[in-house]
């Protein structure tokens, strides 16, 4: 008894620590899917090393899990996202992450509950292991990994 209340103390106390940041997918096969995104997204770290060359029409995605959804300097965000960003008043998650790649209009609309909200990024990444798989890649390529 004693031994499965440790485990249950243990868990319960390394959640937090997974909560921001965690990723269940596979971040090498998130980078062959990035291939997708990078037409509109580039990483590069705050010292500028060029991590993937991309496009400058969405935000630059390096640190995405240490950041709040529309707020990434640099880029002019829709003011639903922001909205939305606040709403959820922490960082992206992994899941979080997930739903929005898979429709970002119909995300911002559910976060905001709205049925007027809008997002800028129209491309939907609807298969859920690879949205993962890139949230894994990207938490693979961010700060401190």
């Amino acid at each position: 008894m004693n031994r499965i209340l440790a485990t249950l103390a243990a868990v319960t106390l390394a959640a937090p620590v997974f909560a921001d940041g965690h990723a269940s997918g596979d971040a090498e096969a998130g980078a062959k899917v990035f291939n997708k995104c990078k037409s509109c997204h580039m990483i590069e770290s705050d010292s500028g090393e060029k991590i993937v060359k991309g496009g400058r029409s969405g935000p630059n995605l390096y640190g995405i899990a240490a950041r709040q959804p529309g707020t990434a300097d640099g880029y002019k965000y829709g003011k639903d996202l922001i909205a939305a960003g606040d709403t959820l008043g922490g960082n992206w998650t992994e899941a979080e992450f997930v739903d929005w790649v898979a429709d970002p209009r119909a995300w911002v609309r559910k976060t905001l509950d709205s049925s007027s909200a809008k997002s800028k990024m129209s491309f939907k990444l609807k298969d859920g292991e690879d949205a993962a798989n890139v949230w894994a890649y990207l938490v693979s390529v961010g700060p401190g990994s």
